[in-house]
């Protein structure tokens, strides 16, 4: 049997210190001499690239430098690359990542050989963390599509060739406003909603957090890049809705000590960007996001109805760092889960 052909794409934005060992780790998941690695890179120095370039692979590699910034253009550029036209699985990882593991890389590798159109990792997030993916993103991908991705926003996935094609054809289809936001943050949930639209999506799951750099200095730009690709994605989603799972959604919010004034100072943060026009009414979560997506559904444009969900999203995230700090990991679990089943309910029902 001919062995299947893999590739990978390491996307990185002034990553020097992290690069070589993603490097290093993602070569020994390939393992293998006829694959090839892609590192696209838009940093501000050459420092990244030569990085990469220094660091030795078994497999085959090649920079490209210089690209436009944003996460997905990044991507979508190594993917019209003439090395990867034959790659059966490529893998797809983030480069800010500490210690990265060669075993995250062959799980994911795997799960795609085995059949999955993509596999993502499924990694516990700090309860301070994951605000786009905990409020946002796992909650409606959930209750729109029948799919729970734990980590439908992670960016260490694998991806087969049908489900890439798929990607690459609906990415060609968007109206502009749209492929700006898939250019940046939004590349993620827009690549897991195509594939899913061509086979099974697996997660697989992992015992610790990643170590990584965080994102919430970053917050605006994921929110207004990602939210309007999930609204339409799932707005517009062609299939059937997956069955739901037995039994509650797990969320693993990951208990650590934070100072009260790291808590008040991301509170401030948000604040600082606003809560919004006047007469937003503070009214309960996840409310808001169900009327965004109806809001869609019904013909307003995705860009429009995510930013008038910025505002209370704003408020949730305020409301959830101030309670939950005070919360029992198993609290903070049931929190978030009983949202995630309101969302679902009230779009099955059309409540209010």
């Amino acid at each position: 049997m001919t062995p299947t052909r893999t590739a990978a794409i390491l996307p990185s934005r002034n990553e020097p210190s992290t690069i070589s060992a993603v490097t290093t780790a993602v070569d020994h998941a390939l393992g293998d001499e006829h694959a090839v690695i892609i590192h696209a890179d838009s940093s501000d120095t050459p420092d990244t690239a030569a990085q990469f370039a220094a660091t030795p692979t078994r497999a085959a590699s090649s920079g490209l430098a210089g690209l436009p910034r944003g996460k997905g253009a990044q991507i979508l550029a190594a993917l019209r690359r003439p090395e990867l036209a034959d790659a059966e699985v490529v893998l797809i990882a983030d480069t800010d990542t500490r210690n990265p593991d060669p075993a995250v890389y062959r799980a994911l590798l795997d799960q795609v050989r085995a059949g999955a159109a993509l596999a993502i990792a499924d990694y516990p997030r700090h309860w301070d963390e994951a605000n786009l993916t905990n409020h946002v993103a796992r909650p409606l991908i959930a209750a729109t599509t029948g799919l729970d991705v734990p980590q439908p926003l992670a960016g260490d996935l694998a991806v087969s060739r049908r489900a890439l094609a798929a990607a690459q054809t609906a990415a060609a289809e968007l109206p502009d406003d749209l492929a700006q936001c898939v250019d940046g943050y939004g590349i993620d949930a827009f690549l897991l909603l195509t594939a899913a639209t061509t086979g099974p999506v697996n997660s697989v799951r992992l015992k610790e957090p990643k170590a990584h750099a965080g994102s919430f200095d970053h917050l605006p730009a994921i929110f207004h890049q990602a939210v309007p690709v999930l609204l339409h994605l799932t707005a517009t989603w062609p299939l059937p809705p997956a069955p739901a799972r037995s039994g509650a959604a797990v969320y693993r919010a990951t208990d650590r000590t934070l100072p009260p004034a790291r808590v008040q100072a991301m509170v401030t943060a948000l604040t600082d960007l606003g809560t919004g026009p006047a007469g937003y009414d503070g009214g309960p979560w996840p409310a808001h996001l169900a009327d965004a997506w109806r809001a869609v559904t019904s013909g307003t444009a995705a860009i429009e109805a995510a930013g008038r969900l910025w505002p209370p999203y704003l408020r949730r995230v305020c409301d959830w760092l101030t309670t939950a700090q005070h919360a029992s990991p198993q609290q903070r679990a049931q929190i978030l889960t009983a949202v995630h089943d309101r969302l679902r309910t009230d779009l099955a029902t059309g409540a209010p």
